[in-house]
């Protein structure tokens, strides 16, 4: 685990960065968020409901990238990125020298909606969950989690360490 950086991806909603953070604690590694990499223009751009551009997620998926590689110069790290599309996630591990680990949380349009409606003070609302979900290409590698309604972020924690344990024995 030692040099390894975790990605905890998924739309707006999922639970990345509750459960960036807590598997972060949980393996001992630094949490980093991707929201804190975007440019004021980014978050005024998505605060005011305008879905970002590829262009606008350049410079943003760029500094990640250099971040990757200092992170796993300092024994690893767990990062909560959307990482929706495909080039995305290539971009990110072209910052890397060893295989990112990939998590990606996945709910039902009608749990995401109803976390999203209920948090506050965050500049992603509702309104952009259908923007992401239309933009989201699903991995076909990593550690997939089905969220469930009544499920606890520690119980998903476990089922990644569970997960990432069983793959690491193989």
């Amino acid at each position: 685990m030692k040099d390894t950086v975790f990605i905890v991806m998924g739309v707006s909603g999922s639970g990345k960065t509750t459960i960036g953070r807590l598997l972060a604690e949980k393996l001992a590694l630094a949490f980093h968020d991707a929201d804190d990499f975007h440019s004021a223009a980014n978050i005024e751009k998505m605060g005011a409901g305008i879905p970002l551009t590829d262009a606008d997620r350049k410079d943003w998926l760029a500094a990640m990238a250099d971040a990757i590689g200092n992170w796993e110069n300092s024994g690893g790290a767990v990062l909560a990125c959307s990482a929706l599309k495909e080039k995305y996630r290539q971009t990110l591990q072209g910052g890397a020298r060893h295989p990112l680990q990939w998590v990606y949380l996945d709910g039902s349009r009608k749990l995401l909606h109803d976390r999203l409606e209920a948090r506050k003070g965050h500049y992603m609302g509702a309104d952009m969950l259908d923007s992401q979900l239309d933009t989201l290409e699903e991995p076909a590698y990593g550690i997939h989690v089905k969220l469930q309604q009544n499920q606890t972020p520690d119980e998903v924690v476990q089922e990644i360490m569970h997960a990432y344990q069983t793959a690491a024995s193989k």
